[in-house]
Parts: C-alpha cells; sequence; structure tokens
C-alpha cells in the first residue's frame, strides 16, 4: 500500500463577531477610498479661491491623486505578498489616514497636491485588497454575499462623494473633507491590525520585477495623465499630451512584454487566460465608463443646465443609491438561488440603458420629478450589472491569483471610469459647439420668434421700473443666457443618449461569458 500523499490544510472561515467586524472594517475602507475621488470634485471652487490657484491648476489635485491610484491597485497584490496582507493593509490605512490630515492641514496648492498623491497612494492598496479579503471572508457557497457586499462599495462611493462633498463644504469648510477621514482611519487600522489575517500559502517574492514596476508606472501614469489632462490642453494639438501620449504606448507595450516573459512578474498577466476574467474585466472597463461617466456627467448637468446648487444635485442621488442597496440584496438573492447571472447582467444593462436614453429628453426646465425615475432605474440597473460581472470574473480563484485579479479588475474600472470622462468632455465640446452653430442660425434680429422674444422680455423689464436702454440691453443678456443653456442641455442629452447605446453594446459581451450552473445533488432513495 503506497503513502497517502500530504493533503493542504483545509482552508478556515472567520465566523460570527470576528466576520462581521472584519467585513465592515474593509467594506469602510473601501468606501473611504471611492468616497476620495470625487467627495473634492465639488470643493474645487472653494479649495482654489482659499491656496490662491487658478482653475487649471486645482485640477492637480483630483489629478494627482487619480494617478497614484491606478499606480498601486494593480501592484497591491505583490505588495501583500511581499509584506504580508496584514501590514500591507493596515500601513495602507495608516498612509492614507496621516495624507488626509496632511491634506486638510495643507496652506498651499503643491503641497496639497504631495498629499493627495500620497493618499492615493494608501487609497490605491485598499481597494483591491478590501475585495480579496472580502471574498477570502466566505466559503465558495456565499460568494454572492461577498459580491453583494463589495460591489455596493464600489457603486455607493463614487455615488457619496459628491453628497458629502456638497454638504460639508457648504455647511463647514473645504478642509474638513479630509479631516473626517482621521477618526474614521484610526479606528480602522486598530481593527484591521487584530483582524485581517494574512494569505495562506503566499511566500515572500525570492525576486522584484523592477522593470516591469518602473515600465508600469511610466505607462499608466502617462495614460492617467493624459485622460485627466487632455481637455484642458485641447488633446493632440499639445506637444505635452502627445509626449505622454507615446510614453504610455511605450510603457505599456514595455510592460505586457516584460510580464509574459519572465517567471516572477510584478502582475501575473498570464491569469488572462482565463476566459471570463478576460471579459469581466472587458465589462469592467465599460461598467466603469457608464458609472462612473454619468456620476461625473449629471451633477454637472444640473448645476450648469438646470441652475441646481451642488448640495441639491448631491441629495437628490441618495435615493438611487438607496435603491442600489436594494437591488443588491435582490441579486445576492437571485445568485444564490442559481439564476443564470447573464441574465441578471442583461436586465441591468437594459435599466441603465433606459436610465440614459431617459434622460436625454431632458429640457432646460426639467425639474427633479422628471429625473426620480430614471434615477431609480439606474440604481437598481447598476447593481444588476456590476455586481454579477465581480464575482464570474473571479470565480474559482483564490490566494495570491485572486489577489492579483481583483487587482487588475479594479485597475480596469478605475481606467474606464478617467476613459468615460475623458471622452465626455471630448464629445460636450464637440457637441456644444455644433450645437451653437445650429441655434444661432435662428438667434438674428431676422427672426420673427427672436425678435419677439426679445421684444417680450424688454417690456417686461420696462415694467420692473428700468429705462429703455437698461431693458433693452438686458434683455438681450437674458436671450443669450437662455440660448446658452439651450445649447449645453442639446449637448448633454445627446452625450446621454450615445451612453445609452454604448451600454447596450455589453450584451453581446456578456452573452460570451461561461457560467456553468451548479448540479444539486438528490439524495439517494433507498429501499425496495
Amino acid at each position: 500500500m503506497s503513502k497517502t500523499s500530504e493533503t493542504a490544510p483545509p482552508i478556515e472561515y472567520p465566523t460570527g463577531s470576528a466576520r462581521f467586524i472584519l467585513v465592515a472594517t474593509t467594506i469602510v475602507c473601501a468606501l473611504l477610498e471611492l468616497i476620495d475621488t470625487t467627495v473634492v470634485n465639488v470643493a474645487l471652487s472653494e479649495i482654489s479661491g482659499n491656496i490662491g490657484a487658478s482653475t487649471t491648476e486645482i485640477a492637480w489635485v483630483v489629478t494627482s491623486y487619480g494617478i497614484a491610484n491606478v499606480l498601486v491597485i494593480p501592484l497591491s497584490a505583490m505588495l501583500s505578498a511581499l509584506f504580508g496582507r496584514k501590514r500591507y493593509f493596515t500601513g495602507s490605512v495608516l498612509v492614507f489616514t496621516f495624507a488626509s490630515l496632511m491634506c486638510g492641514l495643507s496652506d498651499n496648492l503643491w503641497m496639497l497636491v504631495l498629499w493627495r498623491f500620497i493618499q492615493g497612494l494608501g487609497g490605491g492598496g485598499l481597494l483591491s485588497t478590501s475585495q480579496s479579503i472580502i471574498y477570502g471572508a466566505f466559503p465558495p457557497e456565499k460568494a454572492s454575499t461577498a459580491t453583494a457586499i463589495f460591489g455596493l462599495g464600489v457603486i455607493l462611493g463614487p455615488t457619496f462623494g459628491p453628497v458629502m462633498g456638497g454638504f460639508i463644504t457648504d455647511n463647514f469648510s473645504w478642509h474638513w473633507i479630509f479631516f473626517i477621514n482621521v477618526p474614521i482611519g484610526v479606528v480602522a487600522a486598530l481593527l484591521a491590525w487584530k483582524y485581517v489575517p494574512n494569505l495562506a500559502g503566499v511566500k515572500k517574492p525570492d525576486k522584484m520585477d523592477w522593470w516591469g514596476i518602473i515600465f508600469l508606472i511610466i505607462g499608466l501614469g502617462s495614460l492617467q495623465y493624459m485622460l485627466e489632462e487632455g481637455g484642458a490642453k485641447d488633446w493632440f494639438e499639445s506637444t505635452e499630451i502627445t509626449i505622454f501620449a507615446l510614453l504610455a504606448v511605450l510603457g505599456l507595450s514595455s510592460f505586457i512584454w516584460r510580464e509574459l516573459k519572465i517567471d516572477y512578474p510584478a502582475v501575473n498577466l498570464r491569469l488572462y487566460k482565463n476566459f471570463n476574467l478576460s471579459m469581466g474585466n472587458i465589462l469592467n472597463l465599460v461598467v466603469g465608463t457608464a458609472v462612473t461617466g454619468s456620476v461625473f456627467i449629471f451633477p454637472l448637468f444640473a448645476q450648469t443646465s438646470l441652475g441646481w446648487t451642488a448640495t441639491q444635485t448631491g441629495a437628490f442621488m441618495i435615493p438611487g443609491a438607496m435603491s442600489t442597496a436594494v437591488a443588491m440584496i435582490v441579486v445576492a438573492r437571485l445568485t444564490k438561488a442559481g439564476v443564470n447571472p447573464k441574465i441578471i447582467m442583461i436586465i441591468g444593462t437594459v435599466l441603465m440603458s433606459t436610465f440614459l436614453i431617459w434622460i436625454s429628453n431632458a429640457s432646460p426646465d426639467a425639474g427633479s420629478s422628471f429625473f426620480f425615475i430614471p434615477f431609480l432605474l439606474r440604481g437598481v440597473g447598476a447593481a444588476f450589472m456590476m455586481s454579477p460581472v465581480i464575482g464570474l470574473a473571479v470565480a474559482g480563484l483564490t490566494g495570491r491569483d485572486l489577489a492579483q485579479a481583483t487587482g487588475l479588475s479594479n485597475m480596469l474600472r478605475q481606467m474606464g471610469g478617467a476613459m468615460g470622462i475623458a471622452f465626455i468632455n471630448i464629445f460636450l465640446n464637440t457637441r456644444t459647439a455644433q450645437a451653437r452653430s445650429a441655434l444661432s442660425v435662428n438667434f438674428t434680429d431676422f427672426n420673427q420668434y427672436a425678435s419677439e422674444r426679445l421684444a417680450g422680455l424688454s417690456q417686461r423689464l420696462i415694467e420692473s421700473g428700468y429705462a429703455a436702454d437698461e431693458a433693452a440691453s438686458g434683455a438681450y443678456r437674458l436671450l443669450v443666457n437662455s440660448f446658452t443653456r439651450q445649447q449645453a442641455v442639446l449637448a448633454y442629452c445627446q452625450g446621454f443618449f450615445l451612453m445609452g447605446l454604448i451600454i447596450l453594446g455589453c450584451i453581446p459581451i456578456i452573452l460570451l461569458l461561461r457560467y456553468k450552473k451548479k448540479k444539486i445533488e438528490k439524495p439517494a432513495l433507498t429501499g425496495h
């Protein structure tokens, strides 16, 4: 009789209060990171006025965080193996927390930009590591619960960022956008050190892939900078953007070649042999574009074209976020019941597309009631679309492979958001110019409607006590403002419609995903 081979020890999963605290800690850390990607957006004008920065310069507060984020996320699995997951995750929380404190204490632009970059380095280590920790806290049969919990954070974080940013800026000061992270971060670091386990069976790498890391930094850093700053610099009309585009192509090409060639890659790109991971990451790219893009474009639309305040815009998005929370629970139950996740994702795709095409019919006079139902559809659609793909893309992966896969998925979702915002800005600028040209044909003294409108506005101002010459110039300004508002609404609505069509393009990709329904074994019948 031969010796029995040694078997790997069974995986132990946390239970009870230990699992609750572990999951709560990690999801709060992921939320902190995601909220901080958008929380400063609504406070940029106040920050620029307070520290004396121009509109162009203040954009670096957002850009520096985004670049640092996208650099660290794909390297998080390697760093977890190098330092141990407990040390790396806790260290990331502490770096993020201390950098938040220093951001709030910053009194000039470049000090704030530096600490935002450091904050992004700490935050990038939280997102994908949180996902692998949450997945590791549940056995395979409860994977849908882990997916729902992490997916909720991914969707709610960018949504609540502007809400918190607007409320804090309007009622306190921009410094508290950063200070609020400090007590939460301190508690999270203490709990992480106590409850986050190291990955079992993952050894410290014998060699470091320094060239791979350098190529990744050059490639992704240049790409993120190009996407963030391209719109402000007129894209390839700028020598600077052209240089960074070339660096992005060279850096990423060299990175891919290097990672596929060596035996100790910093990022294991060979995981893309997994078909579902490849297709799932393509979907992550598109979903990142749609979810982040719609969160980015609607507040701009509401504030610039509809005249809403930042707080009003943020508050309006809360019911949609709540519908996402409810939908996540529904998705988890449907997945657990054995419903094909591809069906769930297709339903979500249709709902997201319906939301975008519905609001593409908005007029300059549209109120919050017009947008209420479509935003509920967006909340449900985002949950149905995103949650299953998060689970399918990493299904069956464990340990370091799971950590690598979550890093790649989150990186592409972040890049999708940056690409979505960049392309939306290009589209809006182009369509606004076209709308201005189309509408200006009717904006002449020879157009009967324009003349009657101008005369009516002038008469109202005269009745309000203005002199005839003041009323005439005032009426003209009001008509120009109305014209500008209409051209902006037209451009935004065309943007919403185009995004709706792009989302429908996900359906063929979803159908390509491989899903094998687990058979439920029936108990054997006994007796004669």
